[in-house]
C-alpha cells in the first residue's frame, strides 16, 4: 500500500543525484590543495631565489644589519627551491616554477666547485703525513685550524687529534692562559712544541702551534683591529719552502657589529699584496664563501682548500646546539698561489661551539 504525499524517487534517480554532490566536493577539495601548493610554491620560491642572490650582492650590501647572517644560509637556500619546484609543478604556477628553477640553478652552480675538481691531492702526500712520526723535512703538511670558544674546549680531545691525525702545525682562536695551561699539561709540546700566542686584550687570544721551529714570529701579523692574529714561518721540504702561518680571527657579525665584520676581513685583505711571504691563513674568519669580503681577501692569489679540495661543503658552526647541525662553514683553511689542499673534514671537540677542520696540503 502506497504511502501518502510525494512520491519516492526512483534508486536510478536516487543515484544520479548523489553523484554531482561527491563530483562538486572532489572539486573542491582538489581547488584547496592547489591554492595550498600555489602559496606555498610562491612564498617558497621567492624566498628561495632572494635568499640565494644575496651570494652576489657587493659588500657594503652585504654588510648591512643581519645581511652577513643571511648570505650564511645561502646552501641551504636549495631546500626552500626543491619545495617550491615540487608545489609549483603541483598547482601548475609556471612563475614559481621558474623562480624555484632559477634558484636550484644558481645555487649548482655556485656548489658544484666544492664536489668536483680534476686536481686531485697525490697518493704520495697522503703517505707522507700517515707515518708513524711527523716529517717536516717533506713537501707535504698535515694542518688543522679551531676555535675553542672562549677556552672552553677539551684541550686533551685537541691533543689527541693533534696525535691522532699527525698534526704538523695548529692554529687556535679565543684561547685563555688556562686553557693554554690546559693544553700544555694535555702534552702538546710531545708533538707541537713550538709555539706562539698572542692576546690583544689579554683575555682572549691566537696561537700557532708547530712541530718545526718557528722563524720571525710575531703578536699580528695583519694589524687587525678585530684581533692579533699571529704569525710565524715554518720551513718545509728540507728548508727549501718558507711558509708564512697566520692564526686568523675576525669579527663576529652580532647586532652592532655589521660593519667592524666588514673592517676587518678588508684588513686582511690587504694581505693579498704582501709578496714577502708566501700565506697559509687558518681560523675563525666568521664568513662562508658566499660573503663577498672573503672572497675579495681570496681574489685570484689565495684559495679556500676546502673548495680546492672538492670533498663538499664544510659546515663547521655552531657545534654545540642539540638538535641543530652545523649549518655555517666559517672556518677555513686558505692557500696562496701553488699549494694543493686534500682531505678537508670537520671534526667536532668537545666544549667548543665549532669544530675542528683539517687539511693535507701540498706546499709545492
Amino acid at each position: 500500500m502506497a504511502r501518502s504525499g510525494a512520491p519516492a524517487k526512483p534508486r536510478t534517480a536516487q543515484a544520479k543525484a548523489v553523484k554531482p554532490i561527491r563530483t562538486l566536493k572532489k572539486a573542491k577539495s582538489h581547488r584547496v590543495r592547489n591554492f595550498i601548493c600555489a602559496v606555498i610554491a610562491f612564498v617558497c620560491s621567492l624566498a628561495a631565489l632572494l635568499g640565494t642572490a644575496t651570494h652576489i650582492l657587493p659588500e657594503e650590501l652585504q654588510a648591512l644589519p643581519y645581511m652577513p647572517v643571511v648570505v650564511s644560509l645561502v646552501p641551504w637556500f636549495m631546500l626552500p627551491a626543491l619545495i617550491a619546484l615540487v608545489c609549483g609543478i603541483v598547482s601548475k604556477r609556471t612563475v614559481s616554477i621558474v623562480m624555484a628553477v632559477l634558484a636550484i640553478a644558481l645555487q649548482v652552480f655556485w656548489q658544484y666547485p666544492f664536489f668536483h675538481d680534476s686536481t686531485k691531492l697525490p697518493r704520495a702526500a697522503v703517505a707522507a703525513v700517515s707515518g708513524a712520526s711527523v716529517n717536516t723535512k717533506d713537501g707535504y703538511a698535515r694542518l688543522m685550524t679551531c676555535n675553542v670558544y672562549k677556552g672552553r674546549a677539551d684541550a686533551r680531545e685537541i691533543v689527541d687529534l693533534v696525535r691522532s691525525e699527525h698534526v704538523e702545525v695548529l692554529a687556535l682562536q679565543e684561547t685563555t692562559d688556562d686553557f693554554v695551561s690546559a693544553l700544555n699539561g694535555a702534552g702538546i709540546a710531545a708533538y707541537l712544541p713550538y709555539s706562539q700566542v698572542a692576546s690583544s686584550d689579554g683575555v682572549y687570544g691566537n696561537g700557532i702551534w708547530s712541530a718545526s721551529p718557528l722563524s720571525n714570529p710575531s703578536d699580528d701579523d695583519v694589524n687587525s683591529s678585530a684581533s692579533f692574529m699571529p704569525g710565524a714561518t715554518i720551513a718545509f721540504n728540507d728548508g727549501n719552502s718558507q711558509v708564512r702561518f697566520v692564526s686568523v680571527h675576525t669579527t663576529s657579525p652580532t647586532d652592532g657589529y655589521w660593519q667592524q665584520w666588514k673592517r676587518s676581513i678588508d684588513e686582511l685583505s690587504k694581505m693579498r699584496f704582501d709578496t714577502s711571504h708566501r700565506y697559509i691563513f687558518m681560523g675563525d674568519f666568521n664568513a662562508t664563501y658566499d660573503h663577498t669580503p672573503f672572497r675579495n681577501f681570496l681574489g685570484t692569489r689565495f684559495s679556500d682548500a676546502a673548495r680546492q679540495a672538492a670533498g663538499g661543503l664544510k659546515f663547521s658552526w655552531p657545534a654545540n646546539v642539540d638538535y641543530v647541525p652545523p649549518f655555517a662553514g666559517i672556518d677555513h683553511i686558505v692557500l696562496d698561489s701553488g699549494m694543493l689542499a686534500g682531505q678537508v673534514r670537520t671534526v667536532k671537540v668537545d666544549g667548543s661551539d665549532h669544530k675542528a677542520l683539517l687539511a693535507i696540503v701540498r706546499i709545492d
